[in-house]
Order: structure tokens, then sequence, then C-alpha cells
């Protein structure tokens, strides 16, 4: 547990965070959900509304690189020279960034990026959360184990209302991403096209964006994000990727037709945790953190927590006292009147409330809460993400204009 500490000759107990005091995701002017709106209408699609303003244009195409963070694209202009180049332009010249939603994991983004909602209306709420209908914890990256995708998020995605309205739509991916479930529920809508190489999305992105007088196209890479969990952001695996995803954002840059924008941008950042008993604390090993607990949900910075019936109230004190000084912890209702899943008020929809935990638990410090039976793979992994922080919450939003 967490000390008192001594200020003169006072003793003084240790205050834990406010959940009030995170840095909130900019919903409604400047998250991830609030691109493809914007994008949307000003391409004349009706029923849009965001706060997010971006300059019109006939032909878009959004490139998503997993795990390309604000703040590390930041610290490397050497190995991205071109995208480096974009940032003080980033978000239709104001040179900042977007925010991911809460938590700042893939699967919550991109059903953020395609449905353009936040995670409390699109029902992604974390990596793995409890699904209340089984009492079982669902991956919704992975989708394990299955339930229905168009129960679990029921909203049609930018593409689909798009393409409704007459936007030549389409996704730019690799093949084995074509039907998956997050795929069908989030970046459906138009036609889906399978390229194996990065190179190859790049060259027919841009073939598929000058198809049409309107068209809307959507490419994505996912090895960076890969090398970065492998080997971590200090690494030369992943300054290597750095190198290579710019060239690709280059390459498809210097091949826009007419009439055309490219956004790049990305679902998180990113940070390297060190493999010490201080700073990955295990869940498994530790009596206290697991005491009252019936799941662990989330992943190792941004952490649901399924109390037994009736010891909700008691996690809730143990993880305050255990970890506040070092994270965020809030009770549900706490979270979501805070404005971790949607802006502060708004509520999440009543299919989603179960799926939060009955504690939910940020990191703010450069720890990590592993399981390293339960999640052995997770736990093993050096660079992570998830929580508020800049560097894990903070997105480019890069445009080029032809």
């Amino acid at each position: 547990m967490s000390s008192s500490t001594t200020v003169g000759s006072a003793w003084h107990e240790p205050v834990p965070l406010d959940p009030r005091s995170a840095p909130l995701p900019r919903y409604g002017a400047g998250s991830l959900a609030d691109l493809l709106p914007a994008v949307a209408s000003g391409m004349g699609v009706p029923g849009f509304s965001t706060g997010l303003e971006l300059a019109p244009a006939d032909r878009v195409c959004v490139f998503l690189i997993d795990g390309m963070g604000w703040e590390l694209l930041r610290a490397h202009p050497a190995e991205a020279p071109f995208l480096h180049s974009l940032m003080t332009g980033s978000a239709n010249g104001t040179g900042s960034p977007l925010t991911a939603g809460f938590p700042s994991t893939t699967a919550t983004s991109l059903a953020s990026v395609g449905t353009g909602l936040p995670p409390g209306a699109h029902g992604l709420p974390g990596y793995t959360v409890a699904d209340p209908a089984t009492g079982q914890l669902m991956n919704q990256l992975r989708w394990r184990p299955w339930t229905d995708p168009h129960v679990w998020q029921p909203y049609p995605t930018v593409f689909q209302l798009a393409d409704a309205a007459g936007v030549h739509t389409c996704q730019v991916s690799a093949p084995d991403f074509q039907h998956t479930p997050l795929t069908k529920i989030a970046l459906s809508g138009g036609t889906f096209h399978g390229r194996l190489s990065g190179e190859d999305r790049m060259d027919l992105a841009a073939d598929r964006l000058g198809a049409a007088d309107r068209s809307l196209v959507y490419t994505y890479y996912s090895d960076l994000d890969g090398k970065g969990h492998r080997f971590g952001v200090d690494s030369d695996e992943w300054r290597g990727q750095l190198m290579y995803v710019d060239r690709l954002a280059q390459r498809l840059a210097e091949q826009l037709p007419p009439r055309s924008a490219l956004y790049v941008t990305a679902d998180h950042g990113m940070i390297d945790i060190p493999f010490d008993p201080e700073s990955r604390i295990d869940f498994d090993e530790d009596w206290e953190l697991r005491a009252g607990v019936a799941l662990l949900g989330g992943e190792a910075r941004a952490r649901h927590v399924y109390a037994v019936p009736g010891a909700a109230a008691d996690v809730l004190a143990v993880w305050r006292e255990v970890l506040g000084e070092q994270m965020w912890i809030a009770s549900r209702d706490e979270a979501i009147e805070a404005g971790w899943f949607g802006r502060p008020g708004d509520g999440v929809d009543g299919r989603v409330h179960g799926r939060i935990g009955d504690v939910v638990a940020a990191a703010r410090d450069d720890i990590a809460i592993v399981a390293t039976e339960t999640e052995p793979n997770e736990s093993a992994m050096v660079g992570l993400h998830g929580s508020m922080t800049p560097v894990e919450q903070l997105v480019p939003l890069l445009e080029v204009r032809a």
C-alpha cells in the first residue's frame, strides 16, 4: 500500500488523484470520433455535426497508422522527415493533435473513427470488457467469445452513410481484415480491397480516390504498433518501421488526384514500461488488488475491474489506496460523469453501461497492471498504451492537399 508522507513534523495521508483531473478526450471538438463526420459533412453527406473544422474536399483519403502517436512522431524527425514536416499544419493548420477516446486502444479507436461516435455510444470501451449477458470477458479486437457484431454495435458507419449518399467509398487494407467482426461494425461501407504490401495499398488507395467525383477512401497499416509492442518504441525495430511508414505516406501523397485531401492519423501512441516490480504490478500475485474482484478487463494501462456482487465499494477503496497516487481510479459512474467515455453529461448507451468496469483505472505514471498468469502474452509486451497521458492519447491529423 502507499505509505504516509512526512512534511516537517506532520504526517499526511496520500491523496489519490481526482478522476476529474484526467486529461479528457476532446469529444465533439477534436477527437478521433470527429474526423469522419467532419470529412463527410464537407462532402455534403447529411446528418453530421461536429466541432472539428476541416476544409471541404471532393476526394478524401484517411490513412491510419496504428500506434503512431503525436508525441512519438514529434520526437523522431530524422526517422519520419515527411510526416514530421506536416506537423505544423496538423488539424486544419492549427498545429495541434487530435485525441483518441478512452481507452486509447485499437478496437476502441477504430470504432470511434468508423462510426463517428464516442466509446460510450458505439460500445467498444476497452480491449477486453465484460459482456453483461454472459458474465464473460469479451475481447473486442479478436472478437472472442463470439457475439453478434451488429447487436454489440448497432449504429451505421460513416462509410455506410456516405455510400448511401452517393459517395464512392472503399477500404484498402490487409486481406485478413476483410471479414473480421471489427471491420464489419466499424469500418464497412462501400467496397473492401485487400492488398498485402504497404506499397500496393498506397497505390490502390490513390487509384480509388480518383475513381469518382466524390470519393472517401480509408487505408490502414498495423506493423508499427506490432514492433512497438514487441520491442518497444525505443528500439531500432520500431524506428525502422517509422521510416517505412514515412515513405508510404509520401508515396500516397505524391499520387493524389486533383481536388483531393489526404489525412494521416493514428489510433493511439505508446509508452515503454520497464520490467521491474515497481513499474509492472502483477495482479495475479497481489492479494490486495484481487480481493473482491470477479474479472479483470481492459489492458495494463487502462483497467476495467469487475467486482463480485456487493464488493464494488470495497474494491474501489482498495485500488485507490494502493494505486491512487499513480493512477486515476474511478467508479463506473464517476468515469462516465467525468467524461471518460463521452462528453460530460451525455452519459452512455444503456447497453454499454454494464460493459464498463465497476472500477476503472487509468495510469498517469509509468506503471502497468499486468496479469502474468491470465494474460501472459500481453504482460510480455514492452510497449503499452490505453491511458490518457499525452504520449498515449494524442494523435496527429496531418494533411496533404492536391
